[in-house]
């Protein structure tokens, strides 16, 4: 009887453990790189790039919102849904107008997985007379 009972148990805490992973329906990021480094960059050159990214979950991925770490850096965000499989971008954008070295990060809110993401960009602003030097 004892073993019936235990058989029973561990049928059920199996079955228990088959239904949780069931539910665990979600968008996974697989971003290419998490920081982007322009290195050096000549001032007031294009300051656009891009993190490129793949939904390698089970369900679509939303972003509903992207933060700066700064206002001279911004983002935008896919207007459409990612879905399973799928590759979306993020195009940010650096103002290269100021000289010097920056590092600033980027808030992805959205309803994948790790629903508060944080990517990053750096790099170092140098003044034309510089770099012909």
């Amino acid at each position: 009887m004892k073993n019936v009972v235990c058989l029973l148990m561990l049928f059920t805490g199996s079955l228990l453990i088959a239904q949780e992973k069931n539910t665990d329906i979600s968008g996974v990021f697989e971003f290419e790189t998490e920081t982007i480094d322009y290195g050096k960059i000549l001032q007031n050159e294009d300051g656009y790039r891009e993190f490129k990214f793949k939904n390698i979950g089970n369900a679509p991925i939303t972003i509903s919102n992207i933060k700066s770490s700064c206002g001279c850096s911004v983002a935008e965000k896919p207007s459409k849904p990612i879905m399973p499989g799928e590759n979306g971008s993020i195009r940010v954008k650096y103002d290269t107008y100021r000289l010097g070295g920056f590092s600033k990060t980027f808030m992805i809110r959205s309803d994948a997985q790790d629903n508060l993401k944080k990517v990053r960009i750096k790099g170092n602003v140098v003044s034309s007379a510089i770099a012909q030097n």
